[in-house]
């Protein structure tokens, strides 16, 4: 028997984090993940810490901006490949009227250091954008496909990682460990992401599925290094490549894309974008997301060492290293959860 501080269940960006923060607190782990691409690796990784379409900081920015930069930078260097790509995102102005409320926006406290007070023009002739953009300061593409992988391999190097689908079925707990095939820890986390909704130990309801599509599309004209950001994104991936969405759908807890959701992207695309292109491939995942928009972090009252990281929704890439911590000071430290964080809200 194989005796750990944790088990740490899926690896996208929540498990990843936490395995890192264990690794901080010299805390022994196991982590158990198929490989099964989930939301991490469907989204666009987009690392923003703002809401372009109203002009707000997107929830608590201040804390989890210093806490990600610092992640993903040593996390870089770690792994020895570069997962964080700092590169402007240009929000395409509709109006004078948004020119003027970007301009309010941009004076307040918490906003000063991620937008732009000045106006750019638009030079390129491939994109609709006659008054011009907005620049979105410390921003960046998180190479997801380098972070899964190039993490993964290092578990494997390192003997932590046990690459299978969680059976559930198997799982035993008691007050003082929980076992797992030939696996004692104090405590498992379930990081899973939206596939939560098949784990029995989870809360019911507590995740609402929100499915995302992205179109890949080839367009040399388009010439584009930043990100743009009209009423989608649009993504530089490289030899003239671009990955465009996402959409937001409540009703389909698939990761199969639809005709549907293409169309939506190439009707609003065509909107700001002024030239021909080449759609070459689609990709659809499910988004954890929550009833208050807030994560789930801890334990169940009637088990303390089931735990569940969850709930980061869209801003995964922006939370998860902050937030990990807090879980695990939580769990070691006895440090209370913030009460908008705590999974017993929703029960």
């Amino acid at each position: 028997m194989k005796k750990v501080d944790y088990i740490i269940v899926g690896l996208g960006i929540a498990g990843i984090s936490l395995c890192e923060q264990l690794q901080k607190q010299n805390k022994t782990f196991i982590a158990i993940d198929s490989g099964r691409k989930g939301a991490t690796a469907k989204s666009g990784g987009v690392f923003n810490p703002t809401v372009l379409k109203r002009f707000t900081a997107a929830w608590n920015a201040s804390l989890f901006y210093p806490a990600a930069v610092n992640f993903y930078t040593e996390l870089s260097k770690k792994l020895n490949k570069k997962l964080f790509v700092e590169t402007s995102v240009l929000r395409i102005f509709k109006s004078v009227e948004e020119q003027n409320n970007w301009s309010v926006a941009s004076d307040k406290k918490d906003l000063r250091q991620f937008l732009s007070s000045e106006f750019l023009k638009n030079t390129n002739t491939a994109i609709k954008a006659s008054y011009g953009f907005g620049e979105v300061l410390g921003t960046a593409h998180i190479e997801t496909e380098l972070l899964l992988s190039g993490y993964r391999e290092f578990l494997q190097e390192a003997g932590l990682l046990l690459s299978e689908n969680f059976q559930y079925e198997i799982l035993q707990y008691i007050d003082s460990s929980v076992n797992y095939k030939n696996i004692t820890a104090s405590k498992i986390i379930f990081a899973e992401g939206a596939k939560a909704i098949e784990n029995p130990f989870f809360p019911e309801q507590a995740i609402i599925g929100n499915k995302g599509e992205y179109v890949l599309i080839k367009a040399p004209e388009l010439q584009l290094d930043a990100l743009l950001k009209g009423s989608l994104y649009v993504i530089p991936a490289g030899k003239n490549v671009y990955k465009v969405g996402a959409t937001y759908s409540r009703d389909d807890y698939t990761d199969i894309p639809t005709e549907l959701a293409k169309n939506e992207i190439l009707s609003k695309l065509k909107t700001f974008v002024n030239c021909p292109f080449e759609v070459i491939g689609q990709t659809a995942g499910v988004r954890p997301t929550t009833k208050d928009h807030r994560p789930i972090l801890g334990s169940l009252k009637e088990n303390r060492n089931l735990v569940f990281f969850n709930g980061l929704g869209s801003r995964g890439f922006l939370m998860a290293p902050l937030l990990a911590e807090i879980l695990l000071n939580s769990l070691e430290n006895k440090e209370a959860l913030p009460k908008e964080m705590d999974i017993q809200r929703m029960l």
